[in-house]
């Protein structure tokens, strides 16, 4: 199983990023998948989960309707799309399958105030 993450890096508050995650050795479409970050100093925590068929989705209270999650079950990707980004959203961002050991190596997102 590899799950790997793409897209993060420096961006001003207030501005947008997408971060993919390109999943392989397992059959994506069967499975939730999960976003979550780490800031320093701070417990990981969950940001977003999607369903296998991509139907029901959830959100962390300050994220909710800044951030989407989605995924392309064809191309076995999940997506973050990060809106209206905060200093506070600053910090490593993992994909993760539910309930497994399986995680992103973690791409930073930095965002200056």
């Amino acid at each position: 199983v590899q799950l790997v993450e793409s897209g993060g890096g420096l961006v001003k508050s207030g501005g947008s990023l997408r971060l993919s995650c390109a999943a392989s050795g397992f059959t994506f479409r069967s499975y939730s998948m999960r976003w979550y970050r780490q800031a320093p100093g701070k417990e990981r925590e969950l940001v977003a989960s999607i369903t296998s068929t991509g139907g029901s989705t959830d959100y962390l209270d300050s994220v909710k309707g800044r951030f989407t999650i989605s995924r392309d079950n064809a191309k076995n990707t999940v997506y973050l799309q990060m809106n209206d980004l905060k200093p506070e959203d600053t910090a490593v961002y993992y994909c993760n399958r539910p309930y497994s050991n399986y995680w992103g190596q973690g791409i930073q997102v930095t965002v200056s105030s």
